[in-house]
């Protein structure tokens, strides 16, 4: 099993986004997944509360409780354990990312964003776990350039040495549609624009992640 801790210090960068259809993408290539919600609005939950047909589990949980969910999820057979968590509490994020085997730094190209990014890169370093940053409702490109705002968070993010997931999510007023009716844009429209985002990101997440042998599974650990 996988966990993925989806990370932000910077209330509307779309974290919750990011968790769905992460999770999402991992149900409709046949993985058993559950995305657990630490988020006290409980977004996640809420939005897959509306899906028609079988989906991911959604379980709310807090980050002294993650162990133990990680632990039964793995007994029960589950491929992968998505983590939504809070925007501001330091010890959930803290939690998240120490159990995680990849975390997720989501973010928007915004001198905002990037600047309270920081001091979530200063945990991630501290716990020495695997992370990348995931670029989220960024400007859509023109004439296959990206636009500045794009260009000067890339340039930040290089700087601070922060590794980028090279599939960019953009500004698209489809992943909004899609979560009203608790379902991924690869489900509501397969070949849009921000169908083909999510395909490259779950890819992209699906090699780093699942193809990286464990250094040992965590109920061994125990």
């Amino acid at each position: 099993m996988r966990t993925i801790a989806v990370i932000a210090r910077k209330g509307g960068s779309g974290k919750t986004t990011v968790s769905v259809h992460l999770a999402l993408a991992a149900h409709l290539r046949g993985l058993e997944v559950v995305l657990a919600d630490t988020d006290a609005q409980g977004s996640a939950v809420e939005v897959l509360k509306g899906r028609r047909r079988e989906g991911p589990r959604t379980v709310v949980s807090t980050g002294p409780e993650l162990l133990a969910l990680q632990i039964q999820s793995q007994r029960a057979g589950v491929d992968a354990l998505i983590i939504d968590t809070p925007a501001v509490l330091e010890e959930e994020i803290g939690a998240a990312v120490a159990l995680s085997d990849l975390s997720l730094l989501v973010m928007r190209p915004t001198f905002l964003d990037i600047a309270a990014s920081l001091h979530t890169a200063s945990i991630l370093r501290r716990l020495r776990k695997p992370a990348m940053v995931v670029l989220n409702q960024a400007p859509v490109m023109r004439d296959g350039a990206e636009p500045p705002a794009v260009k000067k968070a890339l340039e930040a993010l290089r700087l601070m040495r922060l590794p980028v997931a090279p599939a960019i999510l953009r500004g698209r007023a489809l992943y909004q549609t899609a979560l009203e009716s608790g379902s991924s844009v690869e489900e509501l429209s397969p070949g849009a624009p921000a169908a083909e985002e999510v395909r490259a990101l779950w890819e992209y997440v699906h090699r780093f992640a699942f193809a990286q042998p464990l250094r040992r599974e965590r109920t061994e650990a125990m």
